[in-house]
């Protein structure tokens, strides 16, 4: 009787808010980004991007793009 109550609260649980931009440059075409420029989430963080493209080409090939940690690939060091 518990075990499906205590399924359907974890179905119903809200998702964990991924963890906010803070990427200078897009991932993908590496142009300038700003505190405005559109975001998408990818592995529980957020990404600024420079033009919509980006969103849907991140999104299809994270591995490309991003380090492991989550560290746009083309961050300076």
């Amino acid at each position: 009787m518990l075990a499906p109550f205590l399924s359907l609260m974890i179905l119903a649980a809200p998702a964990a808010k991924p963890l906010p931009a803070n990427n200078t440059v897009c991932p993908v075409l590496g142009g300038k980004v700003t505190e405005k420029s559109k975001t998408v989430a990818v592995r529980g963080r957020e990404y600024r991007i420079c033009c919509a493209g980006c969103d849907t080409t991140l999104l299809k090939n994270p591995d490309k793009y991003l380090e492991k940690d989550g560290t746009p690939k083309n961050a300076k060091k």
